[in-house]
Order: C-alpha cells, then sequence, then structure tokens
C-alpha cells in the first residue's frame, strides 16, 4: 500500500514540472484518467460524444475489459451521446463498455 502511495506521489510531482509545457489531450491520453494526477481542466481532454466516464480523445480506444490493443483504454460503461467514434457501443444500446 505504501509503494501505491509513494508512486502516486512521485507520479504527481513529476506531473507538477512537465505540465505547463503538455496539452491536456496528451495528458488523459499518458495517465488513462485525468483526475488521477490533477490535470487542470480534465474534461477538455475527454471525447465529448462519451458521458459516464471520461473517454481519452486519442487515435483508438477500447473498453479495458475488452480484447482491443489500444492505445488507449476506457473503464465504462459509458454513454454514446454523439457519434460512437470508437466503436464501444458494440450493440448498438447506447452504452458502451458495459463490462467495463
Amino acid at each position: 500500500m505504501r509503494a501505491k502511495r509513494l508512486t502516486t506521489e512521485v507520479a504527481a510531482l513529476i506531473w507538477t514540472r512537465i505540465q505547463p509545457a503538455v496539452s491536456h489531450r496528451v495528458c488523459a491520453v499518458a495517465f488513462g484518467v485525468a483526475s488521477f494526477i490533477g490535470c487542470a481542466h480534465a474534461e477538455d481532454a475527454c471525447d465529448q460524444n462519451y458521458t459516464g466516464a471520461c473517454v481519452p480523445i486519442a487515435s483508438d480506444v477500447d473498453c479495458s475489459s475488452g480484447k482491443g490493443n489500444g492505445p488507449a483504454y476506457v473503464r465504462g460503461p459509458v454513454t454514446v451521446i454523439g457519434t460512437d467514434i470508437y466503436d464501444l457501443d458494440r450493440d448498438g444500446d447506447g452504452i458502451g463498455c458495459e463490462n467495463g
């Protein structure tokens, strides 16, 4: 448990040093969950076609519970409110990544 906390603290310290030079979109892709280490305006790094979880803006996003090869992943469920550009809602019911 202590090692996990230290890893989180080190990541946050490194991020505070490099954050001014890195865009918010890179923040979300690099760390998966932008709020994990306090990225400012994390919602700007999330694809606006989805709600319920932050779907990062990347060349491809897959469900964390699936067999996709990324490079980015999202833990669902997510609601599709626009165009499902990453094909996260395979059955077309409006909910993607239903199994996480």
